[in-house]
């Protein structure tokens, strides 16, 4: 598997065939974790139960998007009690902004390795100018994080991709924030919509991005089940060492059946081989 085989699989690859041709190989994921996001119907009926669940289907690692109104220190016996790792949980702009101290406060409690920007609303990416105050805004944030013991990142949509008065707000980002401070979270699926070959950021930004999403595309552009799409994750992975790739998370959107989705998925990426 090589670049070009990864773009040209837009549309035209199913993964499926892609998982059957690196099995041969010799690498696969050695922890596999899970968007909670994913499970959001789920969780909010019963926190508990839900990661007892994705601890049975084998996941070792599980991000959250809220608690859901658990308390931090139940959220933590409930993981130790699945035996599951929570190194990450997605924020608000609001939250890093407004109440910065009671995130790092919850994510210590919980043990997050990693607090993550989950996505701007249309309000607030409409000039190159507001992306200039988010990077000042990760930039204050990254370093409370970073004397705190935590690493900040930021997650990426398409909107990142598409320019504003000729200018790329991705590279606003990278180029203004702090490299130490600011770490990203690639979402392949959405470096996709933006056609975007995401090997040209791990190149230029070696070690920059120690998280990834790992959610599939269906041949219309949809999201699908991971090992139902296009997307050739084996290629992307075989590039951690040169992204920074740590932690790997699941993800689906708009999943008709939140749990299938979490086991078929599982499935498809424990049957990587890169």
């Amino acid at each position: 598997m090589n670049r070009r085989k990864f773009l040209a699989a837009s549309g035209a690859v199913a993964v499926g065939t892609s998982i059957g041709g690196v099995l041969a190989a010799e690498q696969k994921l050695d922890r596999i974790g899970i968007q909670l996001y994913t499970l959001r119907d789920q969780m909010a009926e019963d926190l508990p139960r839900t990661l007892d669940h994705v601890a049975a289907i084998g996941y070792d690692e599980v991000e959250f998007a809220g608690y859901f109104d658990v308390q931090p220190l139940q959220v933590l016996q409930h993981l130790e009690n699945s035996g599951l790792k929570a190194p990450s949980a997605h924020l608000s702009l609001e939250v890093i902004r407004d109440t910065p101290q009671v995130a790092i406060d919850v994510a210590r409690t919980i043990g997050h390795d990693y607090l993550v920007l989950a996505w701007l609303g249309p309000d607030q990416r409409q000039t190159i100018d507001q992306y200039s105050r988010h990077a000042e805004v990760c930039n204050r944030f990254g370093e409370q994080c970073r004397d705190a013991g935590i690493q900040f990142a930021y997650h990426n949509h398409e909107f990142e991709f598409q320019p504003i008065d000729g200018v790329l707000p991705m590279e606003v980002l990278l180029a203004e924030t702090d490299p130490e401070l600011v770490k990203f979270e690639i979402d392949i699926y959405w470096t996709r919509v933006a056609r975007v070959d995401p090997f040209e950021y791990f190149d230029a930004h070696p070690g920059r991005f120690p998280l990834c999403h790992v959610k599939d595309m269906a041949t219309d552009g949809s999201i699908a089940d991971v090992g139902d799409g296009i997307i050739d994750f084996g290629t992307v992975f075989a590039a951690s060492d040169q992204a920074g790739m740590q932690h790997y998370f699941v993800e689906r959107d708009d999943p008709e059946d939140s749990l299938v989705t979490a086991e078929r998925s599982f499935a498809a990426v424990s049957a990587l081989r890169f």
